[in-house]
């Protein structure tokens, strides 16, 4: 009779766990912070693209703990969100990032060499990823890497940076040969 009587007062804790869960907001768990989207990497080899986004704190100021976030998103396999690998990060689409608390903006080092670091600050209130693009100050909106299948790993064709010029607002771009 004590193990029936425990068992389903176990039973009931889970119950209402599961439910409030369901109803209490995933906001609530998240250290309230929300995301907006800065920039991606897109690749020859399928739809798939790597997303980048800056994580803020609820009074607008970049997250210092960890500033900019990435992850897939699968177009390929139904647009699901899936988690960077351990190997991804460290070797292909991760980065190192340096936040700056005085002046809110942080810097990326990526791990993809693209010959030069990103800015991810805020302009007239819009959170945006600034690096050189042909020689000019450029907000960059994507990567695109073309690669050569093959072998155990895919070698690296050519890195194409597209973006906005900062001042005119022209379109930018620049192809890098690695």
């Amino acid at each position: 009779m004590i193990r029936l009587c425990t068992v389903r007062s176990i039973s009931t804790y889970i119950f209402i766990l599961v439910c409030v869960m369901m109803v209490v907001p995933a906001k609530s768990f998240s250290k309230d912070l929300e995301t907006r989207h800065v920039f991606r990497i897109e690749r020859s080899k399928n739809a798939n693209i790597v997303q980048y986004d800056v994580q803020l704190t609820p009074d607008g100021k970049i997250y210092a703990k960890e500033a900019v976030i990435a992850y897939w998103i699968r177009l390929a396999k139904d647009g699901q969100r899936k988690e960077l690998s351990s190997s991804q990060r460290r070797w292909a689409y991760g980065f190192k990032n340096k936040y700056d608390a005085k002046g809110n903006f942080a810097i990326l080092d990526m791990k993809a060499d693209i010959g030069r670091k990103i800015k991810v600050h805020a302009v007239d209130g819009v959170y945006r990823a600034e690096t050189r693009i042909d020689e000019q100050p450029a907000f960059i909106e994507k990567i695109y890497i073309t690669t050569i299948e093959g072998g155990i790993l895919p070698k690296v064709q050519s890195i194409g940076l597209y973006g906005k010029d900062t001042v005119t607002g022209e379109d930018r771009y620049e192809k890098i040969k690695p």
